[in-house]
């Protein structure tokens, strides 16, 4: 055993050999077990509080092993929680060295959150295959330029850290500091960012820290104490412990679990490049059952981490699953947790809804107005949706699947499915789609059903509808500012004709005073007036309607405006304008 413990937990690689590092505070003695040609057994001693550490000479990277933890009469092998790699969910620990992989200069810089669009994926099904074989991080890397000619600069990946099984949405996991082994482990996510990276993408990593497990869950009764028999060091052992999940809320006011959590959530932007963090579900960090904060450790500790993250990682983003609709989650106020910006339900839910609706009659721009206008504060401290994996599972289905079930890829689905991602695309927020959302993928989300990439071709308008959409709010072309500003102005809202027009901008002027107009029925409106924000030209941009899109859309001769001095909707200028049925149109203002 070495002389001078080496700082870290887990496996610690050196040239001559690898330290070790456990928390394991109830047991009497501690053996690592390292397997290979001949299966070592070597003691480490305890540092007096609660951590155990030896040194083994000649262990490297690749050598499997496992701690061996007398308790009283018994011995408990468990796998290292800081492992970076195992063998698979109740396998063995890897030892793993994170230095040895080379990023070769990798020094990425992710876009400015006014100008992030964000692809949410699930990395066994994005890129597999339809015989049902789990696509693996190399796969996902081959199907990149594929999103980089959508646009998108941000892929958010959901959960990757080792679970129960090869098959599963990743909200289960096992081990947290482990990269799945069916997705090809630590070294194949490294891979994919560094790959990611040279194309212009951010990876955003998805955690979970509201539970773990619960099954094939190495830290439960790490150490064989436990109380109420619940789950022992790692985790509350009272009323605290119950999660929709199981018993497995990790114990925030524990100081070495907190630590925890924290190396994992720092581990990820450090050891494997991501730009950010969106956390799963966090009203369950801070409750029992999601409404309250009768556990204000899980708030306290996000807040800590967060913190960290802003100031060690600066440019990196950090997103809260809450849909509890609280401005503090957001908020660097003393009473905030710090994220940059969290999934909006107030924005997801009326507008999935009023374009899944069926009946114009029942259909609401006052609603899409409100959920346009909404805001924490800051315009983009809210991400902003029609389709994730949990809107479109559970009961859910896609989006076009929801609005005509017996014909998910027909006119109307085509046409209000577009019509919700050019509200997406156009309000203020950081906008995102679901994986396969750009070819009308239908149905809903499953673990084990592959991404139908034949409707990629197939609807490649559609695609190009997106990718337009995705240009426009980029402001590639230097014609859109206003998308990529702050400001919002709704000045039309006609319920009764179901049409609405608002303004976007961000310093004002010629290529950047932006309108959109949004037409939520099946009628054709001709000669429709609406007031504008300047008199001049206003050249036509995008119209959803175009047959360049589909050979089922109407192509309504819409064009560009000329604004005259004639009062309407607050301004003191105003034009008639063509819109389809369920269109959406933006304008650009040219002086």
């Amino acid at each position: 055993m070495g002389e001078q413990a080496l700082p870290g937990m887990g496996a610690i690689v050196t040239d001559e050999g690898t330290g070790l590092r456990v928390w394991a505070p109830h047991a009497d003695a501690v053996d690592v077990v390292v397997y290979g040609d001949e299966e070592r057994v070597e003691p480490l001693a305890s540092e007096g509080n609660g951590y155990w550490y030896g040194f083994v000479p000649g262990v490297r990277p690749g050598r499997e092993y496992r701690f061996a933890l007398t308790c009283g009469d018994r011995r408990i092998e468990r796998v290292d929680p800081y492992a970076a790699q195992v063998t698979n969910s109740v396998g063995n620990g890897v030892v793993y060295d994170h230095a040895a992989f080379d990023w070769e200069g990798d020094d990425f810089t992710p876009p400015p959150f006014n100008e992030l669009v964000i692809y949410e994926l699930h990395a066994g099904t994005f890129a597999a295959t339809e015989d049902g074989q789990v696509a693996d991080l190399d796969d996902l890397a081959e199907r990149l330029d594929h999103l980089v000619r959508l646009g998108v600069n941000a892929l958010q990946i959901m959960p990757v850290a080792e679970f129960a099984g090869d098959y599963s949405w990743g909200y289960n996991p096992a081990h947290i500091f482990a990269v799945e082994s069916a997705y090809g482990g630590p070294d194949a996510l490294k891979d994919l960012v560094k790959q990611a990276h040279r194309r212009g993408l951010a990876v955003i990593q998805d955690v979970v820290y509201n539970h773990f497990g619960p099954s094939d869950l190495n830290l439960w009764q790490f150490d064989g104490w436990s109380e109420n028999g619940l789950g022992g060091i790692y985790f509350y052992n009272d009323w605290r412990s119950a999660t929709p999940w199981g018993d497995t809320r990790p114990d925030y006011g524990r100081g070495e679990v907190r630590q925890f959590i924290r190396d994992n959530a720092l581990g990820w932007l450090r050891n494997f490049h991501v730009d950010g963090l969106r956390y799963d579900m966090t009203p369950y960090m801070r409750s029992v059952d999601g409404s309250g904060t009768d556990i204000p450790d899980g708030w306290s500790l996000s807040r800590w981490i967060n913190d960290d993250v802003r100031d060690r990682f600066p440019g990196r983003i950090l997103i809260a699953e809450d849909l509890r609709s609280n401005p503090a989650v957001s908020s660097t106020g003393p009473e905030g947790a710090a994220f940059h910006a969290q999934w909006d339900a107030q924005f997801v839910h009326p507008v999935r809804e009023n374009v899944i609706e069926p009946s114009d009659d029942t259909r609401s721009t006052t609603e899409i107005a409100t959920a346009i206008g909404y805001s924490y504060g800051d315009p983009f401290a809210r991400v902003i949706y029609t389709e994730s994996h949990d809107e479109v599972a559970n009961g859910r289905a896609r989006v076009p699947e929801e609005i005509d079930p017996a014909d998910p890829t027909g006119y109307f689905a085509q046409k209000r499915s577009t019509l919700g991602a050019g509200l997406v695309f156009t309000a203020p927020g950081i906008p995102m789609i679901f994986q396969g959302q750009e070819f009308l993928e239908g149905g809903w989300f499953r673990d084990d059903v592959a991404l139908d990439w034949d409707q990629d071709e197939e609807f490649h308008g559609i695609v190009r509808l997106y990718r337009d959409l995705v240009r426009l709010r980029l402001n590639r072309d230097g014609t859109s500012a206003g998308l990529t500003g702050g400001g919002l102005r709704i000045f039309h809202n006609n319920d009764d004709a179901n049409l609405l027009a608002y303004q976007r901008w961000r310093d004002h002027g010629p290529g950047d005073d932006v309108v959109v107009v949004a037409n939520l029925s099946n009628a054709e409106r001709t000669g429709y007036r609406i007031g504008l924000p300047a008199t001049g030209q206003w050249r036509l941009l995008f119209s959803s309607d175009a047959t360049v899109y589909s050979d089922a859309f109407g192509n309504t001769p819409s064009a560009d405006l000329v604004a005259s001095e004639d009062d309407y909707d607050g301004f003191t200028a105003s034009a008639e304008l063509t819109i389809g049925p369920y269109t959406l149109l933006i304008y650009t203002w040219q002086g």
